[in-house]
């Protein structure tokens, strides 16, 4: 058995449903399931309910992760047209603003030219601006990082021609940088018909050319690996109206391993993807003595057995990866132990709020 040693990860796109979705997943099954993947630090979206976009709502919610966080957990303000008066204060206790400019859960979705400005103008230049947009709205954020020559971070990149756009922005240097997801390198619209309602996430699953553009652009333009995890019960994927998302945490790394053995990228880039770079964008600390302890010799067939998330389904059931984490180390203390009966050791609310 080999064993590989890597840093803590981080996950810059995770749904962790608190408040108002705890049936799907909560800070407890959320954070768990981040170590069985071997993040040691996630950041949490705010498109809840009620959203993360007043104080209020956002100190309450800090309030009942760190009783019950395994791993390092922080959060992205919303930005709601409601509430952009709050901005200012709530960057106090987030790591970044979200915006977004397509179709959202909730009650988030920015549709004005004057409210984009005002979350431009009051949001603080020293931390992050992320984005959800897809098509022609990634030509707007991108405008908005010029026009206000400050950094933007497009999230969950999924077609050519947007990460063509990106890299073309980036070549103008222009402070724009982007993330993708591992289901929109593994999966294609092809497996969205076969997957059904389990294979419908936003931004949908695109054609074998955008999936090949997103790899080709993988040691260049894409910065970060993130998941968008984002659960839902079967009993809701199973209803008439069934809500896009898919969960990712725990097959992320696996994946992304496999595509390492497979030589379609390096070690080190999957180092630079999944810890360096989120932790630059998000201006996050390195966790000292922190490590993940990877079995890099074990193909196994990933399934929806034995799974920490709540939701308890993956749309990866059936794939061989060729890795497993077995061990977790934060600050010190083991955390995670594939050959312990308990496995997580962590004790609730032992993760840090960043």
């Amino acid at each position: 058995m080999t064993h590989l040693i890597l840093p803590g990860l981080v996950d810059g796109h995770t749904h962790l449903r608190v408040p108002g979705g705890e049936q799907k997943e909560d800070f407890t099954t959320g954070t768990a399931a981040a170590l069985a993947g071997g993040l040691t630090a996630i950041l949490a979206m705010p498109n809840t309910t009620p959203p993360l976009a007043t104080v209020q709502i956002l100190a309450e919610t800090r309030q009942k992760a760190q009783q019950s966080i395994y791993c390092d957990v922080g959060f992205f303000a919303g930005a709601s047209p409601a509430h952009l008066d709050q901005l200012p204060y709530l960057a106090n206790d987030t790591v970044a603003l979200k915006i977004y400019l397509n179709d959202t859960f909730g009650l988030l979705r920015i549709e004005k030219l004057l409210s984009l400005m005002t979350c431009f103008e009051k949001w603080p230049r020293s931390k992050m601006i992320a984005m959800h947009a897809e098509g022609t709205s990634v030509a707007v954020g991108i405008g908005l990082a010029a026009a206000y020559q400050r950094p933007v971070h497009f999230c969950h990149i999924s077609r050519k021609e947007e990460v063509e756009l990106i890299a073309i922005a980036k070549k103008q240097g222009l402070a724009v940088t982007c993330e993708v997801t591992p289901h929109h390198l593994f999966l294609t619209e092809a497996d969205a018909m076969r997957l059904g309602a389990l294979g419908d996430m936003r931004p949908k699953l695109a054609s074998p050319t955008d999936v090949e553009a997103l790899w080709s652009h993988l040691d260049s333009t894409i910065d970060c690996i993130a998941t968008d995890h984002a659960p839902h019960t079967l009993a809701e994927k199973q209803s008439p109206n069934p809500p896009p998302g898919v969960p990712g945490l725990e097959t992320s790394l696996p994946l992304m391993l496999t595509a390492v053995k497979e030589k379609r990228l390096t070690l080190d880039r999957l180092i630079e993807l999944m810890s360096t770079n989120p932790r630059r964008i998000f201006k996050l600390t390195v966790q000292p003595n922190t490590q993940v302890e990877v079995d890099t010799e074990s193909p196994h067939t990933l399934s929806n057995d034995h799974l920490y998330t709540k939701c308890g389904w993956t749309p990866f059931a059936g794939m061989t990866v060729t890795a497993q984490v077995r061990r977790v180390i934060l600050r010190g203390a083991v955390v995670f132990d594939d050959g312990h009966p308990n496995k997580i050791l962590a004790r609730p609310g032992s993760g840090q709020l960043l």
